[in-house]
């Protein structure tokens, strides 16, 4: 044996042989966790998104902007009324002014009865007309007339001519080419439209209230009809949007015959036109405004706004709070859920103020005037944007939402305190949108509707915006 070299023991073979077989169940087991934790961190992920998509499902309209009719279908039923019970009485409160019919003047009643008791009735005394003191008591009552349908008859006579022999007929007035009259044409059009009743139900009405016999074919002619006489003024209107001073704008889907269509609603100071695109981008926009609008955009925070150019914009201060209600009803760590709470404490001491401007009688404190408010509101403006900011890199992805509009589109939300005319909300849009809606949802989504639809909705808005005019 060389010297310096020892001789290996068969003995040691075992020994290395188990060294490396725990070596190798060391490196698979170790492999085995690494897998595990991959796997354990993607159904972490997984769980979250669906817990996620959970709550979504189960939040309300008073969070989201689900219409109010889903709630208590797919989410958790929205909580109606007072929460603790009320310690007054039903009814009228003490000092509340009474409210009671007027009298009509006297020249407007059809008819007079005067009434006169014969005998007194605590003695049974006769009376008689020289015993009258006092004015009399008026009670009036409102009755319908006996409802029945003017019919005329056009008898539409040929003659003959007794040189070339030719038979003409007397044509019928322009006016009275149909089958119906102007107002009872009208009538239709105010059921379906301003009532919003369907077909069906303006056939039965007829029938039965004003004993006129019509087909379901009639009603729709009628409302088409009316339509085509409205649609050059409803153009006019149209046309007239882009030199408004302030607009509200709003957007729902709409689909037709399978295809996806939206329906925007354009809302100014004293009417309201509808359009149905195919697109829910900035080019309905520019098609109907141009490609710049000079006065105030009211909206949501839709992109397709954002990258229209406008004179000033005012965002929808309702979405911004369903927003952050959704953000902390989903919330799930103390940075997020603080977020949100001063974002509200914020939103309140707003409108607090604003309520004051309006001189609602609710709310504390004296009204004030446009200057009290910038003065007051511009504290509440400097810490919003300072909460954005603080909370730009945000790991919750609706908190970083809500804070980059904070701080990149601070100035927008508080364009209503400065100028005259402008809502913090964009409600008269949703107002009138969900107006259309019933009426699409009485009418159906046949491509044939599409003119009656643009028209009739927005002529008779229009006449409501007209009315509510001071």
């Amino acid at each position: 044996m060389a010297p310096g070299r020892t001789k290996r023991s068969r003995r040691d073979e075992p020994t290395r042989d188990t060294s490396d077989r725990q070596e190798q169940e060391i490196e698979r087991l170790r492999e085995e966790n690494e897998r595990l934790r991959t796997l354990l961190e993607e159904y972490a992920k997984r769980i979250a998104d669906l817990e996620r998509q959970l709550a979504l499902k189960q939040q309300n309209s008073s969070i989201t902007s689900k219409p109010p009719s889903s709630d208590g279908l797919a989410g958790q039923q929205r909580e109606r009324g007072r929460r603790t019970k009320s310690r007054r009485k039903a009814g009228g409160q003490p000092g509340h002014p009474g409210r009671h019919r007027e009298l009509v003047p006297v020249d407007r009643l059809d008819a007079i009865v005067d009434l006169a008791p014969a005998a007194c009735r605590h003695c049974a005394r006769r009376l008689h007309a020289r015993h009258t003191v006092g004015d009399p008591r008026r009670h009036q009552v409102t009755e319908l007339p006996p409802i029945a349908a003017h019919i005329t008859e056009y008898r539409c006579h040929r003659r003959q001519c007794p040189d070339c022999g030719t038979v003409t007929l007397a044509p019928l007035p322009g006016e009275h080419a149909n089958q119906f009259g102007p107002q009872l044409t009208a009538l239709i059009a105010y059921l379906t439209v301003v009532c919003r009743m369907p077909r069906l139900v303006v056939q039965r009405f007829l029938e039965g209230a004003l004993q006129i016999p019509i087909s379901l074919g009639s009603t729709q002619n009628a409302w088409e009809e009316t339509s085509d006489a409205v649609a050059a003024p409803v153009a006019d209107l149209e046309g007239a949007l882009r030199h408004e001073v302030v607009l509200n704008i709003d957007e729902t889907g709409h689909r037709t015959n399978g295809e996806k269509r939206w329906l925007w609603t354009f809302v100014a100071r004293t009417f309201v036109v509808y359009r149905i695109a195919a697109s829910r981008g900035s080019d309905v926009l520019r098609t109907v405004l141009g490609e710049t609008f000079a006065g105030i955009l009211g909206s949501d925070r839709l992109p397709a706004y954002l990258k229209y150019v406008v004179g000033q914009r005012q965002f929808c201060w309702a979405h911004v709070t369903r927003n952050v209600l959704s953000a902390l009803d989903l919330a799930t760590t103390p940075a997020a859920k603080r977020f949100c709470r001063e974002a509200l404490a914020l939103d309140r001491r707003l409108f607090r103020l604003w309520h004051r401007f309006r001189g609602d009688p609710r709310a504390r404190g004296s009204p004030l005037t446009r200057a009290e408010l910038i003065t007051k509101v511009l504290p509440i403006e400097k810490r919003l944007f300072a909460l954005g900011e603080r909370y730009l890199d945000a790991a919750n992805a609706d908190v970083r939402n809500l804070a980059h509009a904070f701080f990149v589109h601070n100035q927008h939300f508080f364009t209503f305190v400065h100028e005259e005319g402008v809502e913090p909300t964009n409600n008269s849009a949703e107002r009138a949108l969900r107006t259309a809606v019933q009426w699409r949802s009485c009418r159906g989504r046949h491509e044939r509707h599409y003119p009656e639809f643009r028209t009739m909705p927005s002529g008779r808005m229009t006449v409501m915006a007209g009315a509510a005019l001071p």
